[in-house]
């Protein structure tokens, strides 16, 4: 009597289940805002991916809960970027 392990997930099982998950959540995105504001989040994923990140979360629980019933403007995603994104500090050096 041997005992059977659990099969462990391959490579290819691992990266179609990534793909899905990408499709999905791109699926939503799509619902989720409106052609400029779409772009500005690909375009904030460029250059800062974790705050893209950050904000793809958001709008996907957001829409899940029903707090977001319409596609967000470009003016929109920018007011929730603001709120969003950590302040800069500012540094201020006193010369004597």
């Amino acid at each position: 009597m041997s005992v059977s392990q659990p099969s462990q997930p391959n490579d290819e099982e691992i990266r179609r289940r990534e793909a899905e998950a990408t499709a999905m959540r791109q699926r939503v995105l799509q619902v989720v805002l409106d052609p400029q504001a779409r772009q500005r989040l690909m375009n904030i994923r460029l250059v800062k991916p974790d705050l893209a990140l950050t904000v793809e979360n958001y709008l996907i629980s957001a829409a899940s809960s029903g707090r977001i019933n319409r596609p967000l403007t470009d003016d929109e995603l920018k007011q929730l970027l603001l709120r969003i994104q950590q302040p800069k500090k500012e540094f201020r050096f006193e010369r004597r």
